[in-house]
């Protein structure tokens, strides 16, 4: 069965038994070497929250990328570490042939009414309407599917330059509402931090990717199809590898969701 939208396609998940989804590659989220990072923590994000066991909603994911996915089907296997009364402890493996592509940990939990607070500041940006769209899709497949308008940090031509920032406003092309596994995939949307800096494209790949969920549903609903503020940099480079820091804004500004990953790059 195909759905109306790529990204509900390439998150369908058949059920194998309680514990296992199988999921499918999708031609439209291809990347430079396999699938688009993005999507496959979306997927796994999918995978805990349809488990008949899960609690609450998503509050934090890392997926550790062990290995290139292949195109074709991949299977999801879960197992619940610990269920606490308001967090419960997720361990998620994908696997193809056997192999091991990726490990996951995560935690989903339920939310109360608290004092809060936050010390973080949006970026500055103007409004996304009168920005030009950018060309990212160009470079990769799975940009294609957004639109993405560059604040700061557009795709380098060539020139390096002192920082690694990139700001940018960022939806769905289609304008599908946003939900947490759409937040999992947009903490990867910004292209290696490394391009920038050295001012043009090199082989470089996210191995570690840890997502901070801070919207509850209701923010998110409140976002719904709407741009996002997505800001990102580098705190060093080293040995072949780099770290990024993101950050997830809404239009009116709350702070939907952090992301830090480390990446390896050749060059």
């Amino acid at each position: 069965m195909t759905g109306t939208h790529p990204f509900d396609d390439a998150v369908r998940l058949d059920q194998i038994d309680t514990d296992v989804r199988r999921g499918r590659t999708h031609p439209e989220w291809e990347n430079m070497v396999g699938p688009f990072g993005g999507i496959t923590a979306a997927a796994v994000v999918r995978a805990v929250e349809t488990h008949p066991d899960r609690i609450g909603e998503p509050l934090t994911l890392t997926i550790n990328y062990a290995a290139p996915v292949a195109d074709g089907v991949f299977d999801l296997s879960l197992r619940v570490v610990r269920t606490n009364r308001t967090n419960q402890h997720w361990n998620v493996e994908l696997t193809q042939d056997g192999q091991i592509k990726a490990t996951a940990t995560a935690v989903f939990a339920t939310v109360r009414d608290s004092w809060a607070d936050t010390e973080a500041r949006p970026p500055k940006a103007p409004p996304p309407e009168p920005i030009t769209p950018g060309a990212l899709g160009d470079i990769v497949t799975w940009a294609r599917l957004y639109d993405m308008r560059f604040v700061d940090g557009p795709i380098p031509t060539g020139q390096p330059s002192p920082s690694s920032t990139t700001t940018l406003w960022v939806r769905d092309r289609q304008q599908r509402p946003v939900d947490y596994p759409a937040l999992a995939a947009l903490c990867d949307v910004f292209y290696p931090r490394v391009f920038l800096r050295r001012g043009g494209m090199l082989p470089a790949g996210t191995i570690t990717l840890t997502t901070y969920f801070l919207a509850d549903r209701r923010q998110l609903e409140a976002v719904g199809p709407d741009y996002v503020l997505a800001t990102a940099h580098a705190n060093r480079f080293f040995g072949g590898y780099f770290d990024q820091s993101a950050q997830l804004w809404s239009r009116d500004g709350a702070l939907l969701a952090t992301s830090h990953q480390v990446v390896y790059f050749k060059g």
